[in-house]
């Protein structure tokens, strides 16, 4: 396995720092929803119902707010959407923890919408940082990421929950999250590469929506929702799994472990010598999320029944946005990894309800039958768009940059659709 592809990737500029701002960042982040959880439940007295709305009134307000957010960018930049959300941050999360339920829940979903859109910020950046041939090893990178934070920021949320308070660990959340854009506004990485048109001439032009918003784009944000879906599913089938098995002390160490097999999984990916195509990833996830179920009371043999499926977790996601980065054009990339990040965000918000409505009426191992259900009904649609050319594998063919190379125009930026997709189409193979 070479080590040399994420070696040159770290080496470029601005790259090694992005890496750690993000993964600092995304820890508050990732701390959020198992801190509102236990505050509505716990300080606020109020039930997992009560709790769980706020929780879907965040996910919702993240969901409308995350393309707003990146349309921001690509029209005035990136430190003054940064002003914007890191103010909305510290706003809401001083005030939090005060607040009665029903204005919790009306301020958890203003929040979501001006929330600090880090994780599609890093991915736009990226795509401005990194040549598209080595985007891939770079967005392994960013999933490996985004595994550690999450590996972090839950745990150490009920430890600061338990330990000293509610109050507090909800002001750190946002003292970290002000921190954050803070460190965004003066590192203030790049949103365009230094070649893009725009870049030279002054503002981005503006680019319709109709050029890049195609069927190809919509059908990676399905395969990105689809994917989370199927995670969020999971997460919730470990732990009905294991709590039927009155083995709860175990849900923290079959979760880790979980992660390091998606840190495992995205380490491969990154170091093979060709990208394996969005649609293969996709159906792999949920075929092996599929038998996960059948582990019944063995409960131990969860640890290796969610092998095959954890490694291609962190591939996936690395590998949609990875996608969006080569099909939208420049000047409209923020929107467009607001709309990827939202599709993230709505796959969450449909994999656990889906789960536990299965899990009611079954057992746990239904929640783990019906998010792979669902997501092999997704792979399917997909596959025919694949037949019909719908590009769904990240990579860009040496055939395919030299006559783009040769053919495309170096200021002009594309206003038309196939301008906008024929510099970067990911083959199929």
């Amino acid at each position: 396995m070479r080590l040399d592809p994420y070696r040159h990737v770290l080496a470029l500029p601005g790259v090694r720092s992005l890496m750690v701002l993000a993964l600092l960042a995304r820890i508050p982040i990732t701390a959020i929803g198992v801190t509102m959880t236990l505050h509505v439940a716990q300080d606020l007295h109020r039930g997992w119902g009560a709790a769980g709305l706020v929780g879907a009134a965040l996910t919702v307000g993240t969901a409308i707010g995350g393309p707003l957010n990146g349309r921001f960018v690509d029209r005035k930049g990136l430190r003054p959407m940064l002003v914007v959300t890191t103010a909305c941050e510290a706003l809401f999360w001083a005030v939090a923890p005060s607040l009665s339920y029903p204005a919790l829940l009306v301020g958890a979903l203003v929040a979501g919408v001006f929330s600090l859109p880090v994780f599609s910020v890093v991915r736009q950046s990226l795509a401005a940082l990194v040549p598209t041939e080595q985007r891939r090893q770079a967005y392994a990178l960013d999933s490996m990421s985004v595994e550690l934070s999450f590996m972090t920021g839950p745990p150490l949320a009920v430890l600061l929950m338990s330990s000293l308070s509610g109050r507090f660990t909800m002001w750190a959340i946002g003292g970290c999250l002000v921190l954050a854009g803070i460190a965004l506004f003066v590192t203030n990485p790049p949103v365009h590469a230094a070649t893009d048109a725009a870049d030279a001439t002054g503002p981005a032009a503006p680019v319709r929506r109709r050029d890049w918003l195609t069927p190809r784009f919509l059908a990676v944000c399905a395969a990105a929702a689809a994917t989370t879906m199927v995670l969020a599913g999971t997460d919730l089938g470990i732990v009905a799994m294991l709590r039927e098995a009155g083995k709860v002390q175990l849900i923290g160490g079959v979760l880790a472990a979980w992660g390091v097999y998606s840190l495992i999984g995205g380490f491969v990916y990154g170091a093979l010598t060709r990208a394996v195509p969005l649609v293969a990833l996709i159906g792999g996830l949920s075929l092996f999320t599929l038998p996960i179920g059948l582990v019944g009371d063995r409960w131990w043999l969860l640890f290796i029944a969610l092998l095959p499926a954890g490694a291609l977790c962190a591939p996936t996601l690395s590998a949609s946005a990875d996608l969006v980065s080569r099909l939208v054009p420049s000047p409209a990339r923020g929107e467009a990894m607001g709309w990827h990040g939202s599709s993230l965000t709505v796959g969450l918000a449909i994999g656990s309800p889906l789960a536990g409505w299965a899990i009611d009426h079954g057992s746990p191992g239904w929640g783990f039958a019906a998010v792979a259900t669902v997501a092999l009904l997704i792979t399917a649609i997909l596959l025919v768009l694949r037949r019909g050319s719908t590009p769904l594998d990240p990579t860009l063919t040496a055939a395919t940059a030299t006559t783009t190379a040769a053919t495309a125009p170096t200021t002009a930026v594309p206003t038309t659709a196939a301008a906008v997709t024929t510099p970067a189409v990911p083959t199929l193979q």
